[in-house]
């Protein structure tokens, strides 16, 4: 979805203006609608002084486009010229402009109604946190006199419900459909709904924007499919990277060594998984601002602590299927063997059913102690390409919450830099306690043994492993998007 302003091959598609009084959330909800993080959006009321226009662009072809405009400043005055020019003209709107077009004190009311005039639909936004006003009353009756298809939104942009009634009552006189529609938490899920909704303000309009909700839901599952393939590209980096160094004669220079070659590798698939992060956050379309993931988020862990291996780790019953047997002995001889380097990242993952194979190369047991012991002097530490499946899993689940809070974060959000509301308003983890894949059937770990086995070792019918392994993420991830929305149609 584009930024473009008054762009002159728009004048087919459908314009839809969000109207309302100041500071109630228009471009907040313009800007979480539009997918557009451009979005001027500020506390202070009476920032936005002119229309502007946001096409919304799906494959270079313009589907809709939003304006923003100004608040109403003078609606009692407004409404009171209208109701006499509507009684000799057939075009209010068009002659009132024109009548006060050069009057100072009604010029953002001239501006704000621009875009109706050239024929825009109306969503009139209200913050429905506070009660109903005379001057509310107003702005409707002024909306109801353009004749224009309209929709009213009711932005409870503190979760506070206690005048919801009193709203429906008013909207129910005077719109063709209204919704609660929070901009700061609303899903894809909530946004489809509202564009579904929107076909009801014009029979004429219904063709046009079917085509629109449709072009939506491709886009969405196309932006999905990519997101697979990126991390699947980011599982066959991670799964197969290795680095190694030679050990001196000392064993301070042994365990230098180590320490190094450790962080190396952990730094780097740090640095993979960041990468990756980052295009599928741009394929959302966060392209302004970087916003916070919530304090207790598991993604905040390090991808090698002892918490994200037990969290989003193998369970028991998956370590079986997947025929990862013999952690519990791998971690307990590791504690041994790994006593005074201070790696502490073994423990973690000795303790994630026997995921030593993932740093150290595949060694076995019996050769553990030549990799971290003390006596190697000359020879070669190699950790990785890995040989345990729970790196994998680890990986796939910390990718499903980024995606999980990517998709959730609206684009109406502006409070980056206050923990206290990322926490108060962040999408809650679905994985909870334990990771997306704790809870998936034996046939999907069996997919993920069968494409790790082929992607680091036996090289063969990766792409048939692989097919089977992206139906399956794009599944959970289309799950993931279209999860239950607490918004609803008012009726």
């Amino acid at each position: 979805m584009t930024d473009k302003t008054n762009s002159s091959n728009s004048l087919a598609a459908p314009e839809i203006a969000l109207l309302g009084h100041p500071n109630e959330g228009k471009s907040s909800v313009l800007s979480t609608l539009a997918e557009d993080d451009s979005v001027r959006v500020s506390a202070i009321p009476g920032e936005t002084t002119q229309c502007r226009t946001f096409p919304v662009v799906i494959d270079g072809r313009e589907l809709l486009r939003f304006t923003d405009t100004p608040g109403f400043q003078n609606p009692l005055r407004v409404v009171a010229e209208m109701r006499k020019i509507a009684a000799v003209s057939s075009d209010a709107v068009r002659d009132f402009r024109a009548q006060f077009k050069d009057v100072p004190e009604l010029r953002d009311d001239i501006e704000l109604l621009l875009p109706v005039e050239r024929g825009a639909g109306i969503i009139y936004v209200v913050d429905g946190s506070r009660p109903v006003r005379n001057v509310d009353r107003a702005e409707m009756e002024i909306l109801r006199l353009t004749g224009r298809p309209r929709m009213a939104i009711i932005n409870c942009k503190n979760d506070d419900f206690s005048q919801l009634d009193n709203w429906k009552n008013e909207f129910r006189k005077n719109f063709n459909s209204n919704r609660v529609f929070n901009a700061h938490r609303a899903t894809y899920a909530e946004r489809i709904l509202l564009f579904e909704a929107l076909k009801s303000i014009d029979q004429d309009w219904q063709p046009t924007l079917d085509g629109v909700v449709r072009a939506f839901r491709r886009d969405w599952e196309a932006r999905t499919e990519a997101t697979v393939d990126i991390l699947l590209e980011l599982l066959t980096e991670c799964l197969n990277y290795s680095v190694s160094a030679g050990l001196g004669e000392k064993t301070e220079d042994q365990n230098l060594a180590q320490q190094k070659l450790l962080h190396k590798y952990r730094s780097s698939i740090a640095s993979k998984e960041r990468k990756a992060h980052e295009q599928i956050r741009a394929l959302f379309k966060h392209n302004i601002f970087n916003y916070q993931l919530p304090p207790h988020s598991i993604l905040n862990e390090d991808l090698f602590s002892e918490k994200t291996w037990h969290l989003l780790g193998m369970s028991k019953k998956q370590v079986a299927i997947a025929g990862a047997v013999g952690g519990a002995v791998v971690g307990a001889k590791l504690d041994i063997l790994a006593a005074g380097l201070s790696f502490g990242v073994f423990t973690g993952l000795g303790s994630a059913a026997g995921a030593i194979g993932a740093l150290a190369g595949g060694k076995k047991l019996s050769k553990i102690k030549n990799v971290l012991g003390l006596n190697l002097g000359g020879e070669q530490l190699k950790i990785g390409p890995a040989t345990n499946i729970s790196l994998m899993l680890i990986l796939i689940n910390r990718a499903l919450l980024f995606y999980q809070h990517t998709i959730n974060w609206a684009h109406g959000r502006r409070d980056y830099q206050s923990p206290q509301q990322s926490r108060d308003l962040a999408v809650p983890e679905t994985a909870g306690s334990e990771g997306f894949t704790t809870a998936w059937p034996a046939e999907n770990v069996r997919v993920c043994k069968a494409w790790f086995s082929a992607v680091t070792g036996e090289k063969n019918n990766i792409a048939e492993h692989g097919l089977k392994l992206s139906q399956i993420l794009k599944s959970e991830m289309m799950r993931i998007s279209n999860s239950d929305s607490d918004n609803h149609a008012i009726k």
